[in-house]
């Protein structure tokens, strides 16, 4: 790791009061645990990284290496959510056949030590696409911002590619009728976490039970994949070099995962409001549009899908996001997070609705 890699940490801050925890007794439990303890002596300098809105995950700069600590929010969470175990698992498993995971340091299942699970990984360096393209990422022209585009959409298809019995995932769902479970699982999450500042949904989620399709396959799939969440390679970073948040993985539909991931893709063209919601770099010239990705994923996957099919996975994808941002704003609603940034998600909602009806009856007409 170079001295520089070491010292720029993107997204990396002071640690909110409400989320510290004993950085000691961290630091004594990974001496005894940790998979190789060289590097973990003293105590290690403590960062809190703000752009997940989920998972709590921390830098630890010990003075040889850093490593990333994954802890739950506190508050309400929903039933089978923020397993450390589950995530710390999955990534172990993936490690020898799929190998953009981070590399794993232990798992703590002893809520003693800060209040709760955790686990311990690797970092990975190299540049992360947030909001905007990474400064040192400024002088990709289009055509090689296309490339990177493609190749991160073929990490998909690779990740959808893997053998679940040979990763030792195959107990990782439910299987077959995962396209249901879902209808009615996140209708039913929506319905937990409304506020009486936000609309119903009804009209969406009885749309979605109406047209939901059988699965195309059941494969592994990432359910959170999105340019934040990749690593891209520090002398090329046209090619990413990691995949980063497994915590909502699962065996599913692949073209479910998409339909996730392109809830986040907002382009250069789309209406003011829908712009205001954007968090990766998926205007800039070069990047391909939501049809040019659905394109290039299904003849590299080998899976059809018109346009008319396509629009069941859009609308799914936007209201799953609907809830997860409802699900977050609960918490700030009712003060188990302070936190600042999650004060508006309600309007964040309210702007996913209106943008499902729209697809909707654009479907219906």
């Amino acid at each position: 790791m170079t001295d520089d890699a070491r010292t720029k940490v993107a997204g990396a801050r002071e640690v909110r009061d409400e989320d510290a925890f004993d950085v000691e007794a961290v630091a004594a439990w990974l001496r005894a645990h940790a998979k190789d303890s060289a590097g973990l002596e003293g105590t290690p300098e403590v960062r809190q990284f703000s752009g997940g809105a989920s998972n709590l995950t921390y830098l630890l700069r010990y003075s040889e290496q850093d490593l990333i600590l994954r802890r739950p929010p506190s508050g309400k969470k929903a039933r089978g959510a923020h397993d450390m175990g589950r995530e710390y698992r999955i990534q172990s498993h993936l490690a020898p056949v799929f190998p953009y995971v981070p590399g794993m340091v232990a798992f703590c299942d002893d809520e003693s030590v800060i209040g709760s699970e955790f686990y311990v990984m690797r970092r990975l360096t190299g540049p992360i696409p947030r909001r905007e393209l990474p400064p040192e990422l400024d002088h990709l022209s289009p055509e090689q911002v296309r490339s990177m585009c493609t190749n991160v959409i073929d990490l998909l298809v690779d990740l959808h590619s893997v053998d679940p019995a040979e990763a030792g995932l195959s107990d990782l769902g439910k299987g077959e009728g995962y396209v249901g479970r879902q209808v009615s699982g996140w209708s039913d999450r929506y319905r937990k976490a409304k506020t009486e500042n936000v609309g119903d949904f009804e009209d969406v989620t009885a749309w979605l039970a109406a047209h939901q399709p059988a699965d195309r396959r059941i494969c592994l799939i990432h359910n959170d994949f999105r340019f934040d969440n990749v690593v891209l390679g520090e002398s090329d970073p046209t090619r990413p070099a990691g995949l980063l948040d497994w915590e909502m993985a699962t065996l599913g539909d692949p073209l479910m995962d998409l339909g996730g991931a392109l809830a986040y893709w907002v382009q250069a063209d789309d209406d003011a409001m829908f712009r205001e919601l954007r968090r990766q770099p998926t205007h800039v010239p070069g990047m391909l549009t939501r049809t040019e990705v659905v394109r290039y994923y299904s003849e590299r996957a080998g899976l059809d899908v018109t346009e008319q099919q396509w629009a069941f996975y859009e609308v799914f994808g936007l209201f799953r996001l609907a809830v997860i941002c409802q699900q977050i704003y609960y918490r700030y609603h009712h003060k188990q997070t302070t936190n600042p940034a999650f004060k508006d998600f309600w309007l964040v909602t309210g702007i996913l609705e209106d943008r499902c009806r729209k697809i909707i009856a654009r479907a219906d007409g």
